[in-house]
């Protein structure tokens, strides 16, 4: 009886993989006839032919996808097979709206500097880091042991841009560095060091986080001494608005230590404490700092400035003349709206899919969070599952600031479209998520061994019976 079991256990646990990596390979297909037949129709949409270099791109695609999806089966075979197809479809998206810009762009100066090609190098060196990322780190719970470590590394790397000579201001935010002629972004990398903190920081620190102090209108607020953490990131978001200028990065890290204090503890106190200080440190910002203002009197009166709000202006009026359905692939005028390329990609692709096509697309972002949601749900240690739902907020959180900022419903902020902006720090470090999201995955979902020891007996009793 005990070889049986043994064997019907080997028979699972390849005959799982095995269904996995089928209904991954059959979703990557579609991701790359999505993103590829979306470059194919740009060409007809602005020249009226398919280009001509679709086969070598259409190539490069796919090989880069079939790099990381074979990098995923042996190194984390029993992963989540619906996150890869998500990331690569988003990547193709994006890379064919870029494409498309850069068409607009020199019809109207011949001159202009172009973005496609530099994006789809910086996709074959994301997937590299992917599956470095992958080979390296074998098992996350070993992340652990480096909690403070990549705390300070969290902190450095958003301090860099307020250094002499090293930062510098673009499109009115310090958040980039400079490193010759290449510009870096370190608070997208920031982003994975501090979910690794926060994760390995409130395992230790839960049980003393989610006792209750006083009880106020119904609600167990948490202890004075307790607040110590949540006050720190509120003045170090805070600091990053003052100094950086950087609306989104402030709400970004603020926001996702509040979520992942709520998941440790359980305890809905802690949103409410959260919300307050949101609320307390917005309204500050309002009345002290003179980009913030800006931001908000864009937000709520764009036409009262046409010449300052520009950008958002041109870009609601692509989300206008899109409509419903949108003009479709290279029949609107994205290049009209500044830096569509990269902070406003989401108006681009509003204008020519319209309100189905980037309804869609956050359908995607959806499936990627949800993935990494049911991850942390089905994880069985707790590091595991905090990380995971930090990784997974973070994407979400980073999403909702972005587009909602584009879209007009809350203020511009300066962060990237994951997967879909230009930029190589933002799709380095976004890729590099997905990675650490499918070695929890793996962990999780992997079958545990079977430690009992046979019975002398089990033999026996099946002759018996026979």
């Amino acid at each position: 009886m005990s070889m049986i079991t043994a064997a019907q256990g080997r028979f699972v646990s390849t005959f799982v993989p095995r269904k996995r990596r089928g209904v991954e390979l059959m979703l990557l297909v579609l991701a790359l006839i999505l993103g590829v037949g979306a470059y194919a129709l740009v060409g007809i949409g602005t020249e009226g032919k398919v280009p001509t270099d679709i086969v070598g791109y259409g190539s490069g695609l796919v090989v880069l996808a079939l790099v990381a999806h074979v990098a995923v089966r042996v190194k984390a075979p029993y992963a989540d097979p619906v996150l890869l197809p998500c990331v690569v479809a988003l990547n193709g998206l994006g890379l064919a709206m870029i494409r498309r810009i850069d068409i607009g762009r020199l019809a109207q100066d011949p001159q202009s500097h172009t973005y496609a090609t530099q994006q789809l190098i910086w996709t074959a060196i994301s997937v590299l880091g992917f599956v470095l990322t992958l080979v390296v780190v074998r098992d996350h719970r070993r992340l652990q042991a480096f909690t403070f470590t990549m705390g300070l590394a969290g902190v450095v790397l958003l301090l860099l841009p307020l250094v002499p000579l090293l930062g510098v201001n673009i499109n009115g935010a310090r958040i980039w560095i400079s490193l010759g002629s290449l510009s870096f972004q370190p608070g997208e990398v920031a982003k994975i060091c501090l979910a690794i903190f926060f994760a390995g920081y409130l395992v230790v620190k839960r049980d003393a986080l989610a006792l209750a102090g006083r009880r106020f209108a119904g609600i167990d607020l948490p202890r004075g001494r307790d607040l110590g953490p949540i006050v720190l990131m509120w003045l170090i978001s805070l600091g990053i608005l003052v100094f950086e200028d950087d609306l989104g990065s402030s709400l970004l890290f603020f926001g996702l230590f509040v979520v992942l204090l709520y998941v440790a503890t359980e305890r809905a106190s802690w949103l409410v404490v959260g919300v307050v200080l949101f609320a307390a440190g917005a309204y500050f910002s309002y009345l002290a700092f003179a980009h913030v203002q800006t931001r908000v009197q864009g937000w709520l009166h764009p036409f009262s400035n046409p010449d300052l709000y520009y950008q958002i202006i041109q870009g609601q009026y692509g989300l206008a003349w899109g409509g419903i359905l949108g003009r479709g692939w290279g029949q609107g005028s994205p290049q009209l709206t500044p830096f569509a390329w990269s902070d406003f990609i989401g108006d681009s692709l509003g204008e020519e899919l319209g309100l189905t096509g980037l309804m869609a697309i956050i359908v995607i972002y959806g499936l990627i969070v949800e993935r990494g949601l049911r991850t942390a749900l089905i994880c069985r240690d707790p590091f595991g599952k905090l990380l995971a739902v930090g990784l997974a907020m973070a994407m979400a959180l980073q999403v909702f600031v972005v587009l909602g900022g584009v879209t007009n419903l809350i203020p511009l902020t300066g962060l990237t479209t994951p997967f879909l902006s230009y930029g190589g720090s933002s799709l380095l470090a976004n890729w590099a998520m997905v990675a650490l999201i499918l070695r929890v995955s793996n962990h999780a979902r992997q079958p545990m061994p079977d430690l009992s020891p046979p019975r002398a007996d089990d033999d026996t009793q099946v002759i018996g019976r026979r």
